[in-house]
């Protein structure tokens, strides 16, 4: 087996969303925990799951405050990093950025999570379509904006699919070399791959095996209360801890960011031409192997 070299950040990425010259200031710890998203992934649930991990199942921790999108451009790095810095606990933060955009440490612990393309649509579309004018205000009009502001959506979620896939997903950010890069460096000793599907059929298998990477020793008194805080009905009725600044960005506030936790919407909806255009789209950009892992994490 060819042996993975050590990713280095090659480029910046900015858009209404990203700044990624904000790892160029970050200081790492060697405990540090990156959790890696596409986005609409399992993100918020992956960080539940670390904040349990670290904090030993305490109930009610402000995660969205305690485990910021360090490279979201707002607030700009010059507020963002001293609060980080400040943090005394073993520190989780995430990212959406693709490998070769951020600067990465052979010390640090990586998880990434990824879900169907497909899936990933549908929830984005929930994220997007009930934005409020606060969230169009703060990524369009606040300084430092780089690239054409983000739009409302379509009302049709079928053109919203097929917009995101043949201009790779728009109005976001890549999708393919998101989960190209990472899928690239699985094999490294600091990175562990994860898989929507998977959390969603053995969540309890999936924590233990995350304790295991992060080498945190489970407290077996505690593991109730660990999977009883991790589960979808404690994040729905806990949404205002788990979601930025509480959700003021989205009608409906929190409810609607932690929406169903489901996969498949697609199916009875998408047209049969559709999800064998993606398929494809799939094969060729990712290739046989990551492919089929993306579609069902095996």
């Amino acid at each position: 087996m060819e042996k993975v070299k050590t990713p280095k950040k090659t480029r910046d990425l900015h858009n209404h969303h990203l700044d990624s010259t904000v790892w160029d200031d970050f200081t790492f710890r060697d405990d540090d925990i990156v959790i890696a998203t596409y986005a609409k992934s399992g993100t918020t649930w992956l960080q539940q799951i670390v904040s349990q991990l670290i904090f030993n199942g305490e109930a009610g921790l402000d995660v969205a405050e305690m485990s910021p999108w360090i490279d979201l451009r707002i607030p700009p790095k010059e507020v963002k990093l001293p609060m980080v810095e400040a943090q005394t606990h073993r520190r989780f933060i995430k990212t959406h950025l693709p490998v070769d955009a951020l600067v990465f440490s052979q010390k640090a612990k990586y998880i990434y999570i990824a879900r169907d393309g497909r899936d990933v649509v549908w929830s984005l579309y929930n994220h997007h379509a009930n934005a409020n004018d606060a969230w169009y205000g703060a990524l369009n009009d606040s300084p430092g904006r780089i690239g054409p502001p983000v739009d409302r959506p379509t009302d049709d979620i079928v053109q919203y699919f097929r917009e995101w896939l043949e201009q790779d997903g728009y109005p976001f950010w890549s999708f393919w070399e998101n989960i190209r890069s990472w899928h690239a460096i699985r094999d490294l000793p600091n990175v562990h791959m994860l898989h929507f599907q998977m959390l969603k059929q053995d969540m309890p298998g999936e924590i233990r095996r995350i304790a295991n990477f992060l080498e945190i020793e489970i407290d077996e008194s505690r593991w109730g209360a660990i999977l009883e805080h991790c589960s979808f009905d404690y994040m729905k009725k806990n949404a205002v801890k788990s979601v930025p600044l509480g959700g003021v960005f989205w009608d409906g506030g929190a409810d609607t960011f932690i929406h169903k936790g489901v996969d498949g919407r697609w199916r009875d909806i998408l047209p049969q031409e559709d999800k064998a255009r993606y398929e494809a789209k799939a094969l060729e950009e990712l290739g046989p192997d990551c492919s089929r892992w993306l579609a069902v994490g095996a």
